[in-house]
């Protein structure tokens, strides 16, 4: 199954279903969100990146209405449903708990039984309807959380990291399943997750939060691939960073390879086994960088000769 055609870039965009205006979060005297400025529109995905402590669930929070805010305030079009990390069940059957989520929402009795058989299907566990919930594995309860709030079709839908906690194979599995049914011409919907993958799987428009603030916003290969500041490109990956007169060049591991032809020359301070082979730092003129070589890869101290490609450039003064 594919995932929906994405709209076409340079398309108007629609109103938006939820907008977030100024909203400022406190605790004690501590900001949590600072003047926080967004907005998801129906049809859309937006995805939420951020370190832990950034905001990302507090700002789910305050959406929902469980968290009051200091300041600013928030638009709904219609109702909005959240899918929290952890998947809590009802000692009853799967299709049972969907069933209990559409009676919370007040959708008919008579409605329930054919919603919640066409969510699960949806999401590969329609098979699954007559189990009790308490015995599926990580992954088969993730998929029916996540039924169960797909069930309910609200207008505005939040998924707080939905692949959270699940083996590799089970979250690249429930990754492609989401991915082909999270689009919804009717919906606007925004996932926080920790993973760039993820992030180029799922979104539309991808925002990130630094620090209380939306510190990058835009489609995924802008933000992704040209991160506006030095801050917004250290989370994204680009670790590496070399002085070059008065600007600063950012580079991910990947795009620093060992190269004898190389012009760039290096010394390994430090090597850590990974799947791949061995993760190096480097230590170059001005700065350090990193890089993935096959294993058993240069001695730590070994001078080494490398070719530096693509990367981001900022003027050194920048913060």
């Amino acid at each position: 199954m594919s995932a929906p055609a994405r709209p076409p870039a340079g398309a108007v965009a629609p109103a938006p279903a939820l907008a977030v205006r100024g909203l400022t979060v406190r605790r004690g005297r501590l900001e949590v969100l600072r003047g926080i400025d967004l907005e998801l529109r129906r049809g859309e995905v937006t995805v939420l990146l951020g370190p832990n402590g950034a905001g990302k669930s507090t700002l789910f929070g305050a959406v929902m209405g469980s968290i009051e805010p200091a300041g600013g305030r928030i638009e709904v079009e219609g109702r909005v449903a959240a899918a929290a990390q952890n998947a809590a069940f009802a000692r009853r059957g799967v299709r049972a708990n969907v069933e209990l989520a559409l009676a919370w929402w007040g959708v008919p009795r008579s409605e329930r039984p054919r919603r919640a058989a066409a969510a699960l299907a949806e999401l590969g566990v329609g098979g699954l309807a007559e189990r009790p919930a308490r015995v599926l594995s990580g992954g088969e309860a993730r998929r029916v959380h996540l039924a169960r709030v797909l069930a309910v079709r609200p207008d505005v839908l939040l998924l707080d990291e939905p692949f959270a906690g699940l083996d590799p194979t089970a979250r690249a599995d429930v990754l492609y399943d989401l991915a082909a049914v999270l689009r919804d011409e009717d919906r606007a919907t925004c996932v926080v997750v920790h993973d760039r993958a993820e992030a180029w799987a799922l979104a539309d428009r991808v925002l990130v939060l630094l620090a209380g603030r939306i510190a990058a916003s835009g489609p995924p290969a802008e933000v992704l691939e040209r991160p506006p500041s030095p801050a917004v490109a250290r989370f994204l990956g680009f670790s590496g960073e070399i002085a070059i007169g008065d600007e600063v060049l950012m580079l991910r591991p990947g795009q620093v390879r060992l190269d004898p032809g190389g012009d760039l020359g290096g010394e390994v301070a430090r090597k850590i086994p990974v799947e791949d082979g061995v993760r190096l730092e480097l230590a170059v003129a001005g700065g350090r960088v990193f890089a993935v070589a096959p294993s058993p890869g240069p001695a730590v101290g070994e001078r080494v000769a490398l070719r530096a490609e693509g990367g981001i450039r900022f003027p050194r003064a920048a913060p």
